[in-house]
Parts: C-alpha cells; sequence; structure tokens
C-alpha cells in the first residue's frame, strides 16, 4: 500500500478506521480526513494546549465585543489556482453558516462574515464569544476555493488550500492525495499520500503486521499483543468514561447515597481488565489530553470547592438500574465491572445495554439510575467549557444527571464568559471541581487511542484531538 512509486518519490499508504459518512463534506464530520491529510485548511490552529495560532489567518483582534478583525496570509494559492482572499475566505465561511445541517461548531452560534479588504477579513457574532479564533480552528470550518461549491453542495476535490492535493475519491473504499507543489509553506516531503478505509479493526492490524499500511487509525487493544510493540503508539485522548447519577429522581437524588456509589469504585481494576493498562484512571472530568488540567487540581480554590462533598451513606440492597450501550465495545464490559462493584457495596443492580440509537433519548430523559457514558471533553473549539455545560448546566442539552445546581451554574456562566488564555482555564477547573462536588459524575478513566506506524515513519502527528496526522514534513525512510 505505501512505500516508494518508481518516478513519484515516497507515498504513504494509510488505513483509516470509518469511511466518510457525508461524502467528505467539509461541513460534516468528514472534515476531520481532509485536515489529518493536510489537504483542507482552516483560518487558525490549536496548539497542545487549545490557544489559537495562525493558519490561513496571520492575526486577528476582538476590535468589539462581537467584531473581529483577521488578516489573511498572503501569496496562498488552492489547489485550482484560485488565489485566496478575504472574499474568497467570507464566502466559504458563509456557506458554512448556511448549510444544512449546520456544521456542528456552529449550531446556535450567529456569524456574520465580510472582507473589508484584499486580505482583511470582519466576523461579527450575534452574541459576545470569547472563544472565536479557537472556534474558526474546527476543519469543518475549512476555507475551499469558490469552485467547491458550485454545484450546490462542498466538494473538497482540488480545491484545497493543503501541503497535499486531493485527487481521486473513491467512495467508501480510499482516497489519492499529491504534493501539492504551490503549497505556501512549501513542497512537502512525501509524493503523496494512498488512503484506505478499513473498518474491520483485525484487518488494520493485519495491515500493520504485514507492512501493507504504513500509518493506521485506532489499532484495538485485543489486537495488540500479536504485533511489534516498537509499532504502536498510545495517544491520550480527550475522552472520559464517566458514570453518570441521576440526581433529579431515584436514590441518587440522594448526595449521601451517590457518595456511597463513588466509594465503591475501582478505577484500577477496571483499567486493567477492560483495557489491558491502554488508558488513564480518571482523577477529574478532564484527562491527560488536556495538558494544563491536572496541575490545577492541586490549587487551594479547587479543594474548597471539594470540600462540603457528602459523605457516603451506608447502602444495603438499596436498587439501582444502569444502562450503556454497545456501540463501544468497551463500555458493557465495564458496567459489568461496575455492577460488581456496586453490588459490593450493597446495591442491587439491574443492568440494560441497547445500541445506542435506541437507548439516547430513555438516558437523556433520566430513565436509569446511573449511566455508563463514553464522553468527548473537548469539543470542536478544543475548550472543554462547552462540554461542562451540555452535560452538567441547568439548561444543559446532554444532561444525563439531571444536575441543576446555582453553584455549578455560576461557575459554568463565569468560565464561559471568560476570554480564553490562563484565566479561563482556572475557571474551568473550579466548574469542574463545583460538578465533581455534587457526585452527580464519576468520572472513572481517560481513554486512549492506539496508532500505527511503520518503523521508517517519521514526523506524523499523534494528535489527541485527531484533526492533524500526515504533516508537510512527514517522511518515510528505507524501513517504512
Amino acid at each position: 500500500m505505501g512505500g516508494e512509486q518508481e518516478g513519484e518519490g515516497d507515498r504513504l499508504g494509510v488505513a483509516m478506521l470509518q469511511p466518510p459518512r457525508s461524502g467528505l463534506s467539509p461541513f460534516s464530520d468528514d472534515a476531520f480526513k481532509l485536515a489529518r491529510w493536510s489537504t483542507a485548511e482552516t483560518l487558525v490552529v490549536l496548539d497542545d494546549a487549545g490557544d489559537a495560532e495562525p493558519a490561513l489567518a496571520t492575526s486577528w483582534e476582538q476590535v468589539e465585543p462581537r467584531r473581529w478583525v483577521l488578516e489573511l496570509r498572503p501569496d496562498v494559492v488552492f489547489h485550482d489556482g484560485t488565489a485566496l482572499s478575504a472574499d474568497v475566505a467570507a464566502g466559504s465561511l458563509t456557506r458554512a453558516t448556511q448549510a444544512s445541517p449546520v456544521p456542528r461548531i456552529l449550531d446556535g452560534v450567529e456569524l456574520d462574515v465580510s472582507a473589508t479588504g484584499p486580505l482583511t477579513l470582519e466576523v461579527v457574532t450575534g452574541d459576545v464569544d470569547p472563544l472565536l479564533p479557537q472556534r474558526l480552528s474546527s476543519p469543518q470550518l475549512s476555507v475551499l476555493s469558490p469552485a467547491a461549491y458550485e454545484d450546490g453542495g462542498a466538494d473538497p476535490e482540488g480545491h484545497g488550500t493543503g501541503a497535499f492535493e486531493l485527487v481521486d475519491v473513491d467512495g467508501t473504499r480510499g482516497a489519492t492525495l499529491d504534493r501539492f507543489e504551490g503549497y505556501w509553506g512549501g513542497p512537502a516531503a512525501l509524493a503523496g499520500i494512498d488512503v484506505d478505509y478499513v473498518p474491520d479493526g483485525t484487518a488494520r492490524a493485519a495491515a500493520l503486521r504485514t507492512g501493507e499500511a504504513d500509518v493506521v487509525e485506532a489499532v484495538p487493544v485485543g489486537q495488540v499483543a500479536g504485533l511489534d510493540p516498537a509499532l504502536v503508539h498510545e495517544v491520550p485522548m480527550p475522552r472520559t468514561n464517566t458514570l453518570y447519577l441521576n440526581t433529579g429522581d431515584g436514590p441518587f437524588a440522594d448526595p449521601a447515597v451517590r457518595a456511597a456509589a463513588r466509594a465503591a469504585l475501582d478505577r484500577d481494576r477496571l483499567v486493567a481488565d477492560v483495557y489491558e493498562g491502554r488508558a488513564d484512571e480518571a482523577t477529574g472530568l478532564l484527562g491527560p489530553a488536556v495538558p494544563w488540567a491536572a496541575g490545577r487540581r492541586d490549587a487551594e480554590a479547587y479543594g474548597e470547592v471539594l470540600a462540603d462533598r457528602a459523605d457516603p451513606a451506608p447502602v444495603d440492597g438499596v436498587p439501582i438500574t444502569l444502562g450503556t450501550f454497545t456501540d463501544r465495545a468497551e463500555l458493557p464490559e465495564v458496567a459489568v465491572l461496575l455492577e460488581q462493584q456496586l453490588e459490593a457495596a450493597g446495591f442491587q443492580v439491574e443492568q440494560e445495554v441497547r445500541e445506542y440509537q435506541y437507548i439516547e433519548a430513555d438516558a437523556l430523559d433520566g430513565a436509569f439510575d446511573a449511566f455508563v457514558l463514553s464522553r468527548a471533553t473537548a469539543l470542536d473549539s478544543g475548550d472543554p467549557v462547552a462540554y461542562l455545560v451540555s452535560d452538567f448546566g441547568c439548561d444543559g442539552s446532554f444532561n444525563i444527571s439531571q444536575l441543576c445546581d446555582a453553584d455549578v451554574d455560576r461557575l459554568l456562566d463565569r468560565a464561559a464568559r471568560t476570554p480564553a488564555g490562563d484565566a479561563r482555564r482556572d475557571a474551568t477547573m473550579l466548574a469542574e471541581a463545583a460538578v465533581l462536588g455534587t457526585d452527580a459524575a464519576l468520572p472513572l478513566l481517560h481513554e486512549r487511542v492506539l496508532q500505527g506506524e511503520q518503523p521508517g515513519v517519521v514526523g506524523v502527528a499523534r494528535d489527541p484531538r485527531e484533526r492533524a496526522l500526515v504533516l508537510p514534513g512527514t517522511t518515510l525512510g528505507d524501513d517504512g
């Protein structure tokens, strides 16, 4: 699959987990594939801490509470030869705001984008939005040339600005990308990328084992034992497995009973038995993929917020329902171990396990006393506040715990209104402490993804946000 093709230089073979679901539309989650192939680019990118850095935009300024001005990079050319201008960028972003369904990053967000100069872009937000630069980093807001939109859709083939041009799309089988010699950052080291979609985990592991693929997404934990350990690299994910407790009704409406569930947990066993040690025990809602979180838990203010946490009550035969879903293979196994741990503490547990599409509505309606969920904690903007608000705010759209707590809401609101930077991170951690103080959510573990790489591969990204993979500087040596 990978390797050198005579006269063309090195080409990298990539085995990806999922085929496109929306024809590689940049307005869908398929946009993350375009970003991982370095073919479509955004105005802004995020660093490891989640701060905004220049990409197609070189600078930005909040000139009024709802008005931002961005300066674009000069001398950028799309793969079809069109020059990047403020008019072109404004048109691309406006198309995203008008898409149906709207890109997730713009759900509930109002943007008016216009050109005020050849390379000067103005963005006016409906509400004050301190995270606009981070929002513009979402791959769903990639900037494509005007020709991408000519037939009513959004076709990325030949219309990006990245180091690699998408030259062939083979439905749900694969894609081909060639080096774009006119890339503003200089030509890529590789001649191109050959992508295969390999949904079957055993087949992806085999592609890595045999050398058929140079880079492999999401190697299953159960396949690692049959692979050379040097080929497998662990990447912490901003995804936490959490036990949500129903605070609105039933036994867990009592904080002391929730505390008894907290005291019953053995996270180490979950990590060891279900994830074979390839996960991180959770000490909070935000894990190692949010690098600034752990150190802030030592702050005095964080401890003060947790100080009033309820003491566990004795439980003897308290019946509870525990729900989860089958779509993530590990979760039913986690639920089995949780049942054992909770029953050892005195609870009587009845499990209910279904496919996610058939259980989500009941979970959101509070039909279960407890629910196990694998949840992304840093959504499209790279900022955890949106996750905390949706899951734990009184008006949260994903509030499985049915939590409505005035102190939690006050701290969530403060975090949401704080500009990006250290002050926002401090406010976010106080909000996390407030949520943990209610025991409405008991974080269990933080997931890792396993990425396969042949020995000769150098310079591929190991990105917790899954936005980057093949980079302009990626190379494939003699061992690939």
